[in-house]
């Protein structure tokens, strides 16, 4: 995976990217902050490392930034430190990191926290994946008792007020105006009917935009595939 890496330290970088690129990862680098947050906003990663003191911006300035970011909550951050106090420690995690390592640190040490940061990256994807399945379980779930409570309400009713059009249609006594009206009521109880059995017909039901900002169910009738 694509993994950002921000260090002023040319040591602490040439090391890390052996560590990273024996590991099969792709390696963007930066020489501070500043520039680490530009390549984030310009092509989020799934998993940056940031040195905590940095000119410019410095590590936990930027990991806010990331976490405030649209993609930065499912991306898995870890800062480097020098040091390995209390104060640090809850610094990096109120700044919304999820590890960290202590500098200097021997190879075996990030070998085994990059491939932690690999694994729980995984877990956290097929979490997300899992709860969106869910969702749209309960999504289609609330459209079928929807669809079984619209069917029961309202084909009753609309059976009854079809059959009293089609009646007066049959009498004579209207005028050219009545009859007009009557056939309106007949054609537009006629297409609510059609929007029952279309809901009852769904198969696999989805949404569209409607306007902007808004999106409601489709109803429309595609034409079958080949």
């Amino acid at each position: 995976m694509r993994v950002l890496f921000a260090d002023d330290d040319v040591i602490a970088r040439t090391l890390l990217c052996a560590v990273l690129a024996d590991l099969g990862h792709e390696v963007v680098l930066a020489e501070d902050g500043e520039r680490a947050w530009e390549l984030f906003q310009e092509e989020p990663v799934p998993l940056v490392v940031l040195d905590i003191n940095m000119p410019g911006l410095d590590g936990l300035t930027v990991c806010r930034l990331i976490r405030d970011h649209h993609a930065g909550r499912e991306t898995f951050v870890i800062m480097v430190t020098a040091r390995d106090g209390r104060d640090d420690l809850t610094s990096v995690l109120a700044a919304g990191a999820d590890d960290y390592v202590t500098k200097p640190s021997s190879p075996e040490n990030l070998r085994a926290r990059l491939e932690i940061a690999g694994q729980r990256i995984v877990q956290n994807a097929a979490s997300r994946a899992a709860e969106a399945e869910l969702a749209r379980s309960r999504w289609l779930a609330g459209i079928g008792e929807t669809t079984i409570a619209i069917e029961h309400e309202i084909n009753n009713p609309l059976s009854a007020l079809l059959g009293h059009a089609e009646l007066l249609l049959m009498e004579d006594g209207f005028n050219a105006e009545q009859v007009d009206s009557l056939r309106i009521i007949q054609e537009q109880a006629t297409r609510i009917a059609e929007v029952v059995r279309r809901l009852a017909r769904l198969q696999n039901p989805h949404s569209v935009e409607y306007l902007a900002g808004s999106r409601m169910l489709d109803l429309g009738m595609r034409p079958k595939g080949p």
